[in-house]
């Protein structure tokens, strides 16, 4: 019976935190509807419902449009936001390539926007001469790929919208956002094998040390079913090749120990424009050495764990991709 009882200030205290509780819940679930309405552009329309995505690639926006008197199609690429980084500077060079699918001979692209995650194209792109009925069997794809000088660019990801789908009566622009690539460029990177890398950057000497330590499960490059790894690393500034290193042939051997370390003299004032490509290579003597692969997403993360942690060798597995 004791418990039970309590005194008037007693119930305003649990009253009062009972109220407080509340507030803050629905003050919650305020900021949560207000940071969703934010992410919307202004007199543009949202993604329509796809579901959830399952990875951050940014969004892209681009207007459709018909003019019936000319039989034209007119697709015009705005701009991108929020595009991950590809490159080892933390940064990427962003343009899109245009299909009419199915036909995947034609495609059309947008010029390179260098070192920009948030880049604005503002291109334009007609299809002329288009009658509105074959135009309403396309369905308009984009892919968002990162240029690679190089080697192959890198997929950063898709959109498809299906033209039988819009009113194209007039020029409306939408928002979308990249999904992953579906070309199979990203699926199939992790079957050449992994490059285990340790990177190391001296503020006071303005050196970067790459160390290549060893690799596993290489893809077998030669008929006998194995390959004669090497690894080459280029210092890079402003897409310029600067200095190359590589290291000796381990022959016949998927899973090859290099244990090799490369110094390279870079001054902090083109530190951020500074790259460092990573490319296992496999050793031919009687034509042209074949690329095994090149390391894979992980670099950003690598790149930027070096920078936290100056004068400490970190290291890190690359999955190696074509």
């Amino acid at each position: 019976m004791k418990a039970s009882k309590s005194s008037t200030s007693g119930n305003s205290l649990m009253h009062a935190a009972y109220l407080h509780n509340n507030v803050c819940k629905l003050v919650s679930r305020l900021f949560f509807y207000v940071s969703r309405k934010k992410k919307l552009s202004p007199g543009s329309e949202d993604d329509d419902g796809e579901g959830p995505v399952s990875e951050k690639l940014g969004r892209i926006q681009f207007s459709i449009g018909y003019s019936f008197q000319n039989t034209t199609l007119t697709v015009k690429v705005l701009k991108g936001q929020d595009l991950p980084a590809k490159d080892f500077s933390g940064t990427s060079d962003p343009f899109v390539k245009i299909y009419l699918l199915p036909d995947k001979k034609h495609k059309l692209e947008t010029k390179v926007k260098r070192k920009n995650l948030n880049p604005h194209w503002n291109e334009t792109f007609l299809f002329e001469g288009f009658p509105y009925e074959k135009v309403r069997e396309r369905t308009l794809y984009l892919q968002v790929l990162d240029y690679d000088r190089f080697s192959r660019n890198d997929p950063i990801g898709e959109v498809s919208i299906p033209l039988n789908k819009v009113e194209l009566g007039q020029l409306k622009t939408f928002w979308k956002e990249l999904k992953p690539c579906s070309d199979g460029s990203v699926r199939g990177a992790g079957r050449r094998g992994d490059l285990l890398v340790s990177l190391c950057y001296n503020p006071t000497a303005n050196t970067i040390t790459v160390n290549i330590i060893k690799a596993r499960h290489l893809k077998a490059m030669d008929i006998g079913g194995t390959s004669d790894p090497y690894v080459k690393v280029w210092l890079m500034h402003k897409d310029k090749r600067v200095e190359k290193k590589k290291t000796p042939v381990i022959k016949r051997c998927l899973n090859p120990v290099f244990n090799e370390s490369f110094p390279f003299d870079v001054p902090a004032h083109v530190l951020r424009e500074t790259t460092i490509i990573i490319t296992v290579m496999d050793k031919d003597r009687l034509s042209r050495n074949d690329v095994i692969g090149k390391s894979g997403p992980a670099e950003v993360k690598h790149w930027k764990d070096m920078l936290a942690r100056p004068r400490t060798n970190v290291a890190q597995w690359h999955a190696l991709k074509a």
